[in-house]
């Protein structure tokens, strides 16, 4: 058995597919199912395709419901799942504000530019009856962006593994779906990035399966009078957070790990009692640069 790593782009990153297999034809037959399954989810759900269902979705906003298949309707079932379960701070209609928000300019947003599209924000606004959905509020969108990373890793382990594959693992940009050891039984070694040195590793977590997803203030952000700004926001303020420079999270699916990563960092300084909370297993360094971890091994 050997272990065969195919690296490839999608959802505008790079990613990589560890396969340990017989031999190569037998990778690449592997690769080409677990990568079509992703650029599936991806030419289904990308706010970048015009044809997708999220943009028809937003195209309608304000005006009629549109029909939802079943895979459609059960992530949007999830996503009402992530807002309950984060009070409201896990929002999948509050992306709007990225028309307000540059991060590839130093330059802060307007408060009445925030306000404006504030009025576009909020999970319940979203009409949902019978297998359609509908945006009440003309200029409301919907963005799974923040777990279609995740989800698609899933399905590609899940077409793996129904593929007979026993080891090897997904990974899309740092948010990684294991589907068993290394062929000798030691669990993958899987390094987390140092978030202010791009260039060094802040600690190495083993992990045989499951799931495993960072998220932190250093992928998409600018600085402006010594203080960071980054991407991930939250929706009642419009504000980026400021608590934690990085959090990651082990769990039994990529989305599950994705999505508690990212509400620990929207809850800020309560982010490690709602970790806790949902008993995952996690490593985070907080704004002052103190590492905290629960029961992650190699750190």
């Amino acid at each position: 058995m050997r272990t065969f790593r195919i690296p490839f782009k999608a959802m505008a990153s790079a990613c990589e597919l560890v396969l340990a297999v017989d031999d190569e034809p037998q990778a690449q037959a592997l690769a080409r199912a677990a990568i079509g399954e992703i650029q599936r989810i991806e030419a289904k759900y990308s706010r970048y395709q015009p044809d997708s269902i999220i943009s028809r979705i937003n195209a309608a906003a304000g005006l009629q419901a549109v029909a939802c298949d079943d895979e459609t309707w059960s992530l949007l079932g999830y996503a009402d799942s992530l807002y309950r379960a984060s009070d409201g701070l896990f929002d999948i209609t509050s992306g709007v504000l990225r028309r307000a928000w540059n991060f590839q300019q130093a330059r802060l947003p307007s408060q009445q530019a925030l306000a404006d599209l504030q009025g576009l924000i909020g999970w319940p606004k979203v009409e949902r009856e019978a297998q359609q959905v509908r945006l009440s509020e003309p200029g409301m969108e919907l963005d799974f962006g923040g777990f279609g990373k995740e989800y698609a890793a899933d399905r590609a382990g899940a077409i793996l593994a129904s593929s007979g594959l026993r080891h090897g693992y997904v990974n899309l940009a740092g948010d990684m779906r294991m589907l068993g050891p290394k062929p000798d039984g030691k669990p993958w070694m899987i390094g987390i990035q140092n978030p202010r040195d791009k260039t060094a590793i802040l600690a190495t977590i083993p992990v045989e399966r499951g799931g495993l997803a960072t998220s932190g203030d250093y992928e998409r952000f600018f600085e402006l009078d010594s203080k960071r700004y980054c991407h991930i926001l939250d929706p009642r303020s419009g504000q980026p957070v400021t608590y934690w420079r990085t959090v990651s999270v082990v769990a039994p699916l990529a989305v599950v790990a994705g999505n508690c990563a990212t509400i620990a960092m929207l809850k800020q300084a309560e982010g490690l009692a709602f970790l806790e909370a949902c008993g995952m297993d996690y490593l985070a360094v907080d704004h002052q640069g103190e590492i905290h971890v629960k029961q992650v091994a190699g750190a």
